[in-house]
């Protein structure tokens, strides 16, 4: 019977054979350890060229068009972020990157990684399910598509919302995009590549608590601790990532800092009759609240407030406990994880719906929006928050259990 170590708490288990469409869950930590997609892996490249064709009319046609003192606006995807480059060159450029180069950057490794599956090219498929391990949690077009609802609902009282055509390529690039996330990973393109390693299991009348084993991160083998590179990817082997809590500490500290100024400076600027009306996160959602849109403000008080500070007082709370060593709670610490991970991207909402607004309503003298500097302070508290949780080694929530 083959064995595996469990990715984020270091169980040894013995692997067991899945029904197609099932999965099995690690009894320890909870964590999927073995997943036999009800999709195979020529579905999966269908449907990411499926999504890769709808990808230009989705970029390129605009998503809605509003009607302003009679004058017809639309928007793209990127018109917003194109035009916050010259100006806020860190906003436009992070909300380009999650919106279009990230998803572009998804399926094409995906097509990359069945062409180097299909010529037995190693070396092409390390790259490519490198980068979709780390490429897919920045991959926003789920954010966006909300973000679009929100400033839609915000320009309604002073202008006519039509849907353009590129929308529906767009709800339909983010369906694709979603069946591909849930179930596209790199261990299963190197399960199909190396069926017959030699490395997958233990030698024959050797159990896998006799000797020191360990997964690679990349590619999911369990192999001898003893080798220095991953005997079927290549990947560098570490027992635990280098200087997990430090990195983690560094972004978490880092984002403190800057959640102050993002909440306290404002976001957004909104000139209109030759008014100035600057609003902070609170302010504009008091705003909202004002005017009748309390979901829109129940969505970007979550989105904006709870969610970033929440990231951090979990991340706070798991690494403490790493250190003080605490015993209890390790389950629930691992749900606060896998909680952070998932929600971190949400965060991002606040910086789509400024460049979905810039691009409707910035017309000049008459009509003016544009991001405040709180806007960047908030784009880098996104981003370290989210650095900050992919750089936590969740075996290290683990490690006293295994020592004791």
């Amino acid at each position: 019977m083959h064995v595996l170590r469990c990715a984020s708490c270091d169980l040894l288990l013995n692997e067991i054979p899945v029904a197609r469409g099932f999965s099995a869950r690690c009894p320890h930590c909870g964590t999927r350890v073995i997943k036999n997609s009800s999709i195979s892996l020529s579905g999966e490249l269908a449907i990411a060229i499926a999504a890769l064709t709808l990808f230009i009319p989705a970029q390129l046609y605009p998503l809605v068009t509003i009607k302003l003192f009679g004058v017809p606006f639309s928007t793209t995807v990127t018109s917003g972020s194109l035009i916050l480059l010259d100006t806020f060159p860190f906003v436009g450029s992070l909300v380009i990157f999650c919106v279009a180069i990230a998803p572009l950057l998804y399926l094409l490794t995906i097509l990359t990684s069945n062409f180097a599956l299909y010529i037995r090219n190693a070396k092409a498929l390390y790259y490519s399910t490198r980068i979709i391990k780390y490429i897919r949690h920045w991959v926003m077009v789920d954010v966006f598509l909300v973000s679009l609802a929100v400033g839609c609902f915000k320009v309604r009282d002073f202008a006519e919302v039509n849907v353009d055509a590129g929308l529906l390529s767009f709800v339909l690039l983010q369906i694709l995009t979603a069946v591909l996330l849930s179930r596209v990973s790199p261990k299963r393109y190197w399960d199909a590549f190396g069926e017959n390693d030699d490395g997958r299991k233990p030698p024959e009348g050797v159990s896998g608590k006799e000797i020191e084993l360990t997964s690679c991160k990349l590619c999911g083998l369990t192999q001898h601790q003893s080798h220095q590179h991953c005997c079927r990817c290549g990947r560098k082997m570490e027992h635990r990532v280098f200087q997990s809590i430090q990195k983690t500490w560094a972004c978490l500290l880092a984002a403190v800092v800057f959640i102050f100024p993002a909440n306290f400076y404002p976001i957004s600027i909104l000139l209109t009759n030759g008014k100035r009306l600057e609003d902070t996160i609170f302010s504009g959602v008091a705003s909202l609240i004002k005017q009748g849109m309390y979901g829109i403000a129940i969505i970007i008080f979550t989105a904006s407030i709870i969610v970033p500070v929440a990231k951090i007082i979990c991340l706070a709370y798991i690494l403490l406990c790493i250190h003080f060593r605490v015993e209890s709670g390790r389950k629930l610490r691992m749900k606060l994880y896998r909680f952070v991970k998932w929600i971190g991207k949400w965060s991002m909402m606040d910086l789509c719906v400024i460049a979905i607004m810039v691009s409707l309503i910035d017309r000049g003298n008459l009509l003016d929006f544009t991001p405040g500097p709180g806007a960047i302070a908030f784009g880098l508290v996104v981003v370290l928050t989210m650095i900050a949780a992919e750089s936590l080694d969740s075996r290290l929530i683990w490690d006293k259990y295994e020592q004791r």
